[in-house]
């Protein structure tokens, strides 16, 4: 198993929630001390996520309270008011053109997150200066040769450096970007990459938007404004090139895109979860998180959405399905233990699922160190044979997690 990683910073994780605001508290840090536009020092700010997932900085900001009309693509865009967004796409793909293009799969993964320093900020003297940093992640896995590879960018959002906007949609960090090729957004082409690792994709919109929760409102714990506004596009076809090692292929495949935006976070006794966006063969699509609660259980916030294949979905609540850990991977760096195949249960579907990573070390190790990769799907439907594919993504897993939340939360 080979792995390849690099940081790099322009100017300057769900990984999701308030999390990513610690992630950031550590630029804002490398900002103040080296104002350049680009600096090739990896960041490894070793933050815990779950050590972030406190609401004590909320002040200021506007929280996620109620259900609210969405507006398009309007809601593509940035939501200034709110601390933490961010723009989030994940899919499989197979090259394309005969044998002699060597048939190769592969699963990528391009997230692009914004977090706000403070509500409101005066006149800055300086053209530098910025309210909003922004990080993005790159992850390409080679799935016949076994190797994952990660990247990482960050900046301010001054001076051109990265920035969003919804008319046009555009969400950019240095050269990587996702830029709707329409007015209302889609399809939209996702260009990133570093070296001989680089996707030029372009992505169409597929079956119809998706709200998450009550009509798009995704609470995530008990408590008033613990929630985000979540969406997502389930089933996006995707085609263009990924190039790696040298080569260039073209591929094609489907997508996943989730879309959150919000200001506080998790309750205090959660320490991370586990996510599940799994496109299977029937044309279903489930999305699924478990929200995991220090003694190991799923906490009451937990919940997932089913998509039928004519786009239209119901929401599950945490007893709807039954997620059973079939296998770990450990990880050699830090000796972190990761759930690693999956068996999901849900009777009021018919389903009957096993999910298998592609690669056993999908572990992106750069600010946050989390585990996302490609997955396959096996299983029944009302007892018939089904397949699929997705992407897993298992955060909070890191050894010391909890004390590190607690150390965060004192």
């Amino acid at each position: 198993m080979t792995r390849v990683h690099e940081s790099r910073g322009w100017g300057l994780l769900g990984v999701v929630l308030g999390a990513i605001a610690l992630v950031f508290a550590a630029l804002a840090a490398a900002i103040a001390l080296d104002p350049g536009p680009a600096s090739t020092a990896p960041l490894r700010a070793r933050l815990s996520v779950a050590g972030a997932l406190g609401a004590d900085r909320a002040d200021g900001f506007a929280r996620a309270l109620v259900p609210r009309p969405f507006s398009f693509p309007a809601d593509h865009g940035p939501h200034w008011p709110f601390r933490t967004e961010w723009w989030y796409w994940t899919g499989n793909l197979r090259t394309v053109g005969g044998a002699a293009a060597g048939a190769r799969r592969f699963g990528f993964q391009l997230t692009f997150f914004r977090t706000a320093l403070a509500a409101a900020v005066g006149a800055r003297d300086s053209a530098w200066g910025t309210r909003d940093v922004y990080l993005a992640h790159l992850a390409l896995t080679d799935v016949e040769s076994g190797r994952f590879h990660a990247r990482e960018r960050w900046a301010r959002g001054a001076l051109d450096l990265a920035g969003a906007t919804a008319r046009p949609f555009h969400v950019w960090l240095g050269d990587w970007a996702a830029e709707g090729q329409t007015p209302d957004g889609f399809p939209v082409r996702l260009r990133a990459g570093e070296g001989d690792l680089r996707i030029d994709l372009t992505l169409a919109a597929g079956k119809p938007l998706v709200l998450h929760g009550e009509g798009g409102l995704s609470r995530k714990s008990a408590e008033p404004g613990n929630a985000s506004y979540y969406y997502s596009l389930t089933r996006m076809p995707a085609a263009g090139e990924v190039r790696i090692g040298g080569r260039a292929y073209r591929t094609e495949g489907a997508a996943w895109m989730d879309r959150e935006w919000s200001t506080s976070a998790l309750g205090p006794d959660v320490l991370g979860w586990d996510w599940f966006a799994l496109q299977l063969g029937d044309g279903r699509e489930l999305m699924l998180y478990r929200l995991r609660r220090r003694d190991g259980s799923a906490d009451p916030a937990s919940q997932g959405t089913l998509v039928a294949a004519d786009g239209t979905s119901r929401g599950l609540d945490r007893d709807a399905a039954e997620v059973l850990i079939l296998g770990h991977w450990n990880s050699p760096r830090g000796g972190t233990r990761y759930p690693a195949r999956w068996r999901i249960r849900i009777p009021s579907a018919g389903l009957d699922l096993v999910v298998t990573p592609l690669v056993p070390d999908q572990e992106l190790d750069l600010a946050v160190r989390y585990w996302e990769g490609a997955v396959l799907v096996d299983g029944t439907a009302d007892g018939r044979p089904l397949g699929g594919a997705g992407y897993v993504e298992l955060v909070g897993y890191e050894v010391g997690a909890g004390r590190a939340a607690e150390a965060v939360r004192q």
